[in-house]
């Protein structure tokens, strides 16, 4: 084959491919055609970087090629190729272009009868061929004589894939190796955590300082590579950082991400829209218990080992377990007239379920909140009847059927605990709590105000009551604790004797003028004074106005 002409027009990087074909005896007609085919593909294929890992990307049905010629300096050289697919399965294949044998001794009659077609077909063969979306590695002995093409193909849609070629073999390896036992070992299940444990990888052992475990939770299915993982996430319409490795830069999360760092541990939730994709990095250890997830859920759970130093990974074998179910929820049941004390943990965010069936056709739910925010969910046989933040005292007057179930469930919600008294009567029934004037605020005056006194007003009701004052002496950096962390269930037993004003009866037919007014006496000048004011009931059981600090002037 004369190909000497062709030379000046070719590539530099295609000049060791046309001496090794130049030496190549040309084919017979029947071969020509496949010939000229694979001459073709080398002109349009590029070459693959010896011990780099290289991103190539795949249009749909349109093969790509990258070819490789290794060092002659030995007969046969070790090399081993990795092909990492990031999406869909593809298609490779490694195809060995070499030159014939040189021509046989005279005496070797049934070489020297080999065909002509026989010596053509020599010339290529395909050592190796895969189709999937595993994680592959070719490993072989490379002939100083032959020529490498490697052929890419995605036959469902566009996709990128990583490809690292080595022939450094005994130095190490890009990739961090994996334990003989590969698998994740699931060693405990609950009704919101699974506990997973794995074989330590021989490069933590080698290199401590630079390599990590990842883990990567969600509801989807398992992944067999990192860059895979990331491509499923990007492909829900969110942005990712390249690896999980630096997903430790803070700045790299997007609004639908949050980070969390606790115990020396990274965790990074992906919002995404078929639920949570949960990031952890937990450094060497080998064991790790995943919280929050859950109940009655299938999660699967995937382990990375990350070079810190190349960004380059290595997968385990993926697994997966679906947490327990929730138990049935304690349900306590509510009695006519009596009164129960709920108490929140806002942490937990977990409803507390009531339970209350009516003897009468009109029933009285009476809500008093006490500390923190709770928000209340009435049904009555399954159906909402009520839904609400509850503030204050409230009442829930519902009309029903004889023997319907009603379901109250109350939840915190803010993070601190939040505690509230909750009773449910007939409507008829007496009143658990007296009845409240328009409004619980205690006002001060200030033209009224002294050194020595201060002159508090509140509202009143039609109904005779009892109303008992206390103040209390604090400092300024103290009125905000007051304030919010009162407990407004709490009565006067809970104050000092020393404490304690006066109380007072006090009724007004006109509510317009339904108003009552106090002056305290006998008070240090420029002070601080928390005032609180008690209304009782036919019941007895109070109701606290909201507290009201007022400082007495300094001068008069």
């Amino acid at each position: 084959l004369k190909m000497s002409c062709f030379w000046l027009y070719l590539p530099l990087n295609l000049l060791m491919v046309t001496c090794l074909l130049h030496s190549v005896k040309a084919p017979t007609t029947s071969s020509q055609h496949s010939f000229k085919t694979n001459l073709f593909n080398f002109y349009h294929s590029l070459i693959l970087a010896d011990g780099k890992e290289t991103t190539v990307h795949l249009l749909k049905d349109i093969p790509k090629r990258y070819y490789f010629v290794l060092e002659k300096g030995r007969v046969l050289a070790p090399f081993s190729i990795t092909v990492t697919p990031c999406d869909v399965p593809i298609e490779w294949s490694i195809l060995m272009y070499k030159s014939p044998p040189g021509k046989a001794s005279p005496g070797d009659h049934d070489t020297q009868e080999v065909s002509k077609s026989q010596k053509a077909s020599s010339i290529v063969s395909t050592i190796f061929n895969y189709k999937g979306n595993s994680v592959e590695t070719y490993m072989g002995m490379s002939s100083h004589s032959a020529l490498y093409l490697l052929e890419f193909l995605s036959t469902e849609r566009d996709t990128h894939i990583t490809v690292y070629l080595t022939t450094d073999t005994t130095s190490g390896h890009l990739y961090p190796e994996l334990p003989m036992d590969p698998r994740i070992d699931v060693v405990g299940i609950g009704h919101t955590t699974v506990t997973l444990t794995w074989k330590h990888s021989p490069s933590v052992l080698q290199h401590q300082e630079s390599i990590q475990y990842c883990l990567l939770v969600n509801e989807k299915h398992n992944y067999k590579s990192l860059c895979a993982a990331e491509t499923a996430i990007r492909s829900s319409g969110m942005k990712l950082p390249p690896t999980l490795a630096l997903s430790l830069s803070p700045y790299l999360l997007e609004p639908q991400q949050v980070m969390i760092l606790s115990n020396s541990e990274l965790s990074i939730i992906n919002k995404v829209g078929s639920g949570e994709v949960r990031q952890v990095c937990m450094g060497t250890k080998n064991t790790y218990t995943v919280p929050s997830l859950s109940p009655s859920t299938q999660y699967y759970f995937d382990v990375f080992i990350v070079n810190l130093l190349t960004n380059a990974s290595a997968a385990y074998t993926g697994t997966f377990a679906r947490t327990l179910e929730e138990p049935e929820p304690k349900v306590t049941e509510l009695k006519d007239g009596k009164v129960i004390h709920v108490v929140l943990d806002g942490k937990k965010q977990k409803f507390y379920n009531l339970q209350y069936q009516a003897r009468h056709k009109k029933i009285h739910f009476t809500f008093q909140l006490c500390r923190g925010q709770i928000r209340v969910h009435i049904t009555r046989n399954g159906k909402t009847v009520a839904s609400e933040n509850l503030s204050g005292l409230r009442y829930f007057s519902l009309k029903g059927k004889l023997l319907d179930t009603y379901l109250v469930q109350l939840r915190s919600t803010e993070e601190s605990n939040s505690s509230v008294k909750v009773e449910a009567s007939p409507h008829f029934h007496k009143p658990l709590f007296p009845l409240l004037p328009e409004s619980l605020k205690i006002k001060s005056f200030s033209k009224l105000r002294t050194c020595r006194s201060v002159t508090i007003a509140w509202l009143g009701t039609q109904e005779e009551s009892k109303y008992c004052v206390y103040r209390k002496k604090i400092e300024e950096d103290q009125i905000w604790r007051e304030l919010q962390g009162a407990d407004r269930c709490s009565g006067p037993e809970s104050r000092h004797k020393s404490e304690k004003v006066l109380c007072k009866y006090f009724y007004e037919l006109n509510l317009q003028r339904a108003v009552t007014t106090e002056t305290i006496k006998g008070l240090e000048a420029g002070t601080f004074y928390l005032f609180d004011v008690y209304l009782f009931g036919p019941s007895g059981i109070p109701v606290r106005y909201h507290s009201k600090v007022v400082k007495t002037r300094k001068k008069c």
